[in-house]
């Protein structure tokens, strides 16, 4: 591919903001989920970029945009991605998000149908199902377990073993490591008050998007992902589910080539 990226950085009115950008013609913006920043699209881009005009921003809180010290949520970050597509002079767009970006995108398109043309989500977050509490709770007593328990499991892993006692606390640590480096989208998806996430879950009003809308779901993914993309599909009136066969989670990376056809035929259906 022989894309030309371009980085660049605007004030909002919360802080710096962080974008990449290549092509030209009809605007796609893309947006990362929780544990990743824009970097995660640039594949996924140099294939598009080609026929569109492809424009992936840091969110508030991850990567190259600001991080300022304030209490986040899915409207703020609604409200930063407004005001960076007016900044810009984009009216209508094209929205491509995965997870919780995919819960950003779904949830911009309700607050202001007329600037979003269509939509693709890829396993998308946002709604609510079945062990929701007991995922919260888990998570949040992830990150408030002091670092040395972790060490003292290390420690007794060949005791455990021994014993026969199943012992996750290498999945744990990880994962900690993950949301201590994500801290922004820990804040979101977990660190935050249960009932204020629920607040801003989706599956009640789902059926008030009024805009095309393409869901994207890995066959190998977990569960409760697969469950969620099934919510949209059902209570979204103008949508599409495609399962892409053999691969989980992480699309964009994994299943780069697919992942941008997908868009490129959705757009083009779309736009006519």
């Amino acid at each position: 591919m022989n894309s030309l990226f371009r980085n660049s950085r605007r004030k909002l009115s919360q802080g710096l903001f962080f974008w990449r950008e290549a092509g030209e013609g009809v605007p796609i913006i893309f947006i990362h989920n929780a544990w990743n920043d824009s970097s995660q699209w640039v594949a996924v881009m140099e294939f598009l970029s080609q026929n569109f005009h492809c424009l992936a921003p840091d969110l508030l809180g991850f990567g190259e945009s600001d991080c300022p010290n304030i209490h986040y949520s899915i409207d703020l970050q609604v409200e930063c991605l407004a005001e960076f597509l007016h900044a810009l002079r984009l009216e209508k767009v094209y929205l491509i998000g995965h997870s919780l970006g995919g819960w950003i995108a779904a949830s911009y398109a309700l607050k202001y149908p007329e600037q979003v043309c269509g939509l693709v989500l890829l396993a998308p977050e946002g709604v609510e199902i079945e062990g929701l509490e007991q995922r919260w709770q888990t998570k949040q007593n992830l990150m408030k377990r002091p670092p040395w328990i972790f060490k003292l499991l290390r420690l007794l892993r060949p005791l455990t073993k021994k014993l026969g006692l199943n012992s996750n606390f290498e999945e744990d640590w990880q994962q900690r490591q993950i949301m201590l480096q994500y801290t922004t989208g820990s804040q979101l998806l977990f660190l935050r008050k249960l009932p204020e996430i629920r607040a801003e879950l989706l599956q009640d009003k789902l059926n008030f998007l009024t805009v095309p809308v393409l869901i994207l779901q890995g066959e190998k993914d977990l569960p409760e992902s697969l469950a969620k993309s099934e919510i949209y599909a059902r209570e979204t009136p103008k949508s599409e589910l495609k399962i892409i066969a053999h691969t989980g989670n992480n699309l964009p990376e994994k299943c780069t080539k697919v992942v941008a056809g997908d868009i490129k035929d959705f757009v083009r259906r779309v736009s006519g």
